[in-house]
C-alpha cells in the first residue's frame, strides 16, 4: 500500500511539473516520472518476497526476489540519468544562445516590447 502511494505521489507531482512549463520544472517533473516507473517495475516483481534472488540450492523457489525486475529497474536508472544529462545540456546551451541573442540586441540598439 504504501508503495502505490509513493507511485501516485511521485506521478502526480511530475505530471503536475510537467504541466506547469518552464526547462527546469520539465526536467524534475521526467525525474519524478522516471522513479514513479521504476517503483512500478519494482512492485511488479514482488515486494513481499525479500529473499536473495541467488543462493545456494537450499532456497525455496516462492520466497525468492525475482532478479530480472532488478535488472530492469537499473537499466531504467541509467537511461534516466544519460536523458536527464541531455535535457540538462539542452537548457544549457539554449541559455547559451539566448544570451548570445540578448547582447546581440543591446550591442545594436534595439528595444524590445516584452
Amino acid at each position: 500500500m504504501t508503495l502505490a502511494i509513493a507511485v501516485a505521489l511521485l506521478t502526480g507531482v511530475g505530471t503536475f511539473l510537467i504541466v506547469r512549463g518552464g526547462a527546469v520544472r520539465l526536467i524534475l517533473g521526467f525525474i519524478l516520472l522516471g522513479h514513479a516507473a521504476n517503483l512500478i517495475i519494482i512492485a511488479a516483481g514482488g515486494t513481499f518476497r525479500r529473499e536473495a534472488p541467488l543462493v545456494d540450492g537450499g532456497a525455496v523457489l516462492d520466497t525468492m526476489a525475482d532478479p530480472l525486475p532488478q535488472a530492469f529497474v537499473l537499466t531504467a536508472i541509467v537511461i534516466t540519468f544519460g536523458v536527464t544529462v541531455y535535457l540538462l545540456s539542452l537548457v544549457a546551451r539554449t541559455a547559451k544562445q539566448a544570451s548570445k541573442v540578448d547582447s546581440r540586441d543591446e550591442a545594436s540598439g534595439e528595444a524590445h516590447d516584452d
